[in-house]
């Protein structure tokens, strides 16, 4: 029962969208109304606010990072074992995806992500935040950086940590970031995806 409750913590702390908050603190259009639409810091840096795009990315690492940090520091004492973790680190991940405080329209999950790796193991979400900033440097491409980023989390995880309830947790995050960036990979097949930078109207921000 508790496992269920922390899930159901987590997925409301997952359903604050930080590019939501952000933009109206700032003054700034809704990030759903233009660019990708889609509620994440990449779309956000379309505004031209690059502080308004930075204040996002941190926001939604951090709330990822923190429910799993939350039900690792106090779970063990309630019997929340690392199935309880695995089910957190989802749980939140589908709050940003499908956040009940915004009508379920919610981003991409490439930050919560990165903010759930860290706290399941600092070391794997390095390793992923490193393989984004490579991929991100050379092709200048957000999506392409989160597609193979979320192909190699996984695979990460299972060859150089213990393979477990959190590996398939992460299985099933990056094959849901796989198929929010559906969209973005047909775009690159067609040439029309926009670079990272790039403001709402196509030019560099």
């Amino acid at each position: 029962m508790l496992t269920i409750l922390a899930g159901i913590i987590a997925y409301l702390i997952g359903s604050v969208s930080f590019a939501v908050v952000v933009s109206k603190a700032y003054g700034l259009a809704d990030p759903r109304t233009y660019g990708s639409k889609n509620p994440g810091a990449t779309n956000v840096l379309r505004s031209g606010k690059k502080s308004a795009a930075v204040l996002t990315l941190v926001g939604d690492a951090a709330k990822g990072w923190l429910a799993v940090f939350l039900v690792q520091w106090f779970g063990p004492r309630y019997g929340i074992g690392e199935a309880g973790v695995a089910l957190v680190a989802l749980a939140v991940f589908l709050g940003h995806l499908f956040p009940v405080f915004f009508r379920f329209r919610g981003g991409k999950g490439v930050a919560t992500a990165l903010g759930i790796l860290l706290a399941v193991d600092v070391w794997l979400g390095c390793a992923t935040l490193a393989t984004w900033i490579i991929i991100a440097v050379f092709f200048r491409y957000s999506s392409v950086a989160a597609v193979i980023s979320a192909v190699f989390a996984p695979l990460y995880q299972a060859m150089f940590w213990e393979v477990g309830p959190t590996t398939l947790a992460i299985t099933f995050m990056s094959l849901l970031l796989l198929w929010r960036h559906s969209e973005n990979i047909g775009k690159l097949i067609a040439g029309k995806e926009s670079r990272l930078g790039a403001s709402a109207d196509g030019r560099r921000a």
